[in-house]
């Protein structure tokens, strides 16, 4: 970014506003928001890679008159080598979740319970063979894998960050607009500073190395601003969520995204610094 650096009288001519002047405060909210976004969208990229690991290799054994061929059908389990953990749910949690659907009166009830058997298969192992053995071993017995029941949150996890993404690429675009319309500002603030320069033999580029100078260090001051507060927020939001790593046994976020986050700032001075210097050649060439 050379057009940070001027010479003393370049910096009188075309002087930075800072963080008083509107530029530098667009950009500050257009950062806060883009990367509070966008760790929302790393975040819950995160969590359904997290659940998809989490249930990648695992499968029950649902049978609905359970009681008589449980038995059975954990004995085929423990046949099958690509098999490496069986477990049957207790009869006492399934009338528990029973309970909470049709209250207390379902442990009065006499209600036909259900046997599901939780099973781990190796990874790579073939599930199609161990489900046809233990369909072929326990009739009406059905070999379903979690991830199946689980493919709704996945999808609306997916659907979320792509929202996330999406949202990130039209503040984006919002903010190249807005820069755009600084840019040609800046150009009839100073226009008569402009009118001189070209007088006394100035090119385009010169002057638009000024205003892009000017641009960019707005630009970089403001997206700097914006993403220490993002990042304040961020850290406070991550450091209660404590219970949610708990359970995910990850962080919502690693140090990859903070880097990533981190780069923010300069991608969106460096759009900036793009922008305003392709609408300022525009609209000089636009006044010849």
């Amino acid at each position: 970014m050379n057009q940070m650096f001027a010479t003393d009288a370049e910096k009188r001519l075309i002087p930075s506003s800072g963080m008083r002047g509107p530029v530098p405060l667009l950009i500050a909210i257009m950062t806060f928001v883009i990367v509070v976004v966008a760790a929302a969208g790393l975040a819950l990229s995160n969590t359904s890679s997290v659940v998809k690991a989490g249930v990648e290799n695992r499968y029950s054994i649902q049978i609905a008159d359970g009681s008589a061929k449980a038995p059975a059908a954990i004995a085929a389990a423990r046949k099958i080598p690509e098999i490496t953990r069986v477990e049957q749910v207790a009869p006492e949690d399934l009338r528990r979740t029973l309970e909470r659907w049709l209250g207390p009166s379902a442990s009065e009830a006499d209600l036909p319970m259900p046997a599901i058997i939780d099973v781990d298969l190796r990874t790579g192992s073939d599930a199609a063979r161990a489900k046809q053995s233990i369909e072929a071993a326990v009739p009406g017995a059905r070999f379903i894998a979690h991830r199946t029941s689980l493919e709704p949150l996945l999808n609306a996890l997916r659907g979320l960050t792509l929202l996330a993404l999406g949202l990130v690429l039209l503040i984006a675009l919002a903010s190249a607009a807005a820069i755009v319309l600084a840019a040609r500002g800046a150009l009839d603030t100073h226009r008569g500073t402009i009118d001189v320069m070209h007088g006394i033999g100035a090119e385009d580029q010169q002057l638009v190395r000024l205003f892009v100078r000017q641009i960019a260090i707005d630009a970089l001051s403001g997206g700097v601003a914006g993403a220490a507060a993002a990042g304040l927020v961020i850290a406070l939001i991550v450091g209660g969520a404590g219970y949610a790593t708990l359970l995910s046994g990850s962080p919502p976020l690693d140090w990859n995204d903070a880097l990533l986050l981190l780069l923010l700032p300069i991608a969106i001075a460096l759009l900036a610094t793009q922008v305003a210097r392709g609408a300022l050649m525009r609209a000089l060439r636009e006044r010849l």
